[in-house]
């Protein structure tokens, strides 16, 4: 039974998501949290839509069934795009919470009337991303970039790159996107929120970069007070360690993720368990 006492549950194809687990505690200090990366599902931006969907699924089913969340954020932009709906239909009972591209600030502040995206190769093209833009961006100039191999880069190489590796990963992107006008900046794929600073220096003054963290965990507390199923103020306290860490695949599991558990003040990695269908 979904009760105020549950965790909430976020997931990305991999670390991506983890940013949006860092904004939801901020603001929701008292809830406990389950983290899934899905390391063999990894990367959805190569995949088709429906790959992308009949495997989100799959793992919204586990995590459900393992956990019992009484929330979950599908902390990827490329599977809320292609799984949002289905996630919602298959759970009805659960409060279910997609990420959206940050294209309506970015178009409301650009002073230039270019605005750029980042974005994974899959989440560029995608109709989804077409509709963000006629709706919010109409008169400006949207420039896209969907340089996945960066989503590797993060994923895998993050703590071992130097600082001029991780400046050297995103510059190609950047340099497009800068002499193509942009003034804004909008971060769309999780995975690019790792090296935000790193992209924000690259692009310098006068431009700003974007995204919707914020926004989603305000989203998240919404729907659970609407819900009352807000933790109790006082039921928890932000202990490190606290917060579960799981992943799919088999183990072991490779250095990094370790070290994005220490990072986030998680456990240790887990296995998320249960049989993928």
């Amino acid at each position: 039974m979904i009760s105020p006492d549950c965790p909430i549950a976020l997931m990305d194809s991999g670390v991506g998501g983890l940013p949006y687990l860092a904004a939801a505690r901020r603001l929701l200090p008292a809830e406990r949290f389950v983290y899934l990366a899905d390391r063999s599902g990894f990367p959805y931006g190569t995949k088709s839509p429906e790959a992308i969907r009949d495997i989100v699924l799959d793992r919204v089913a586990r995590i459900v069934s393992a956990h019992g969340p009484k929330a979950l954020v599908i902390a990827c932009n490329t599977a809320s795009q292609a799984a949002l709906g289905a996630v919602r239909a298959a759970n009805p009972g659960l409060a279910v919470v997609g990420t959206v591209p940050a294209v309506k600030p970015a178009a409301e502040r650009t002073r230039s009337g270019v605005i750029g995206i980042m974005a994974t190769a899959r989440a560029v093209q995608d109709p989804y991303l077409d509709e963000l833009v006629a709706r919010f961006a109409k008169g400006i100039t949207v420039l896209r970039e969907g340089p996945q191999d960066l989503v590797q880069f993060v994923e895998h190489r993050l703590f071992s790159a130097t600082g001029s590796e991780r400046r050297a990963a995103v510059e190609p992107a950047v340099v497009r996107l800068l002499e193509g006008g942009a003034d804004e900046i909008v971060i769309a794929c999780t995975h690019f929120l790792h090296v935000s600073d790193d992209i924000a220096v690259l692009a310098g003054r006068g431009v700003e970069v974007v995204d919707s963290r914020d926004g989603v965990a305000r989203r998240l507390k919404a729907v659970l007070a609407e819900r009352r199923l807000l933790a109790r103020q006082g039921a928890a306290t932000r202990e490190t360690g606290r917060d579960l860490f799981l992943l799919t695949g088999e183990e072991p599991f490779e250095d990094e993720y370790q070290l994005f558990a220490t990072s986030f003040g998680m456990r240790s990695p887990a296995a998320l368990g249960g049989r993928p269908t």
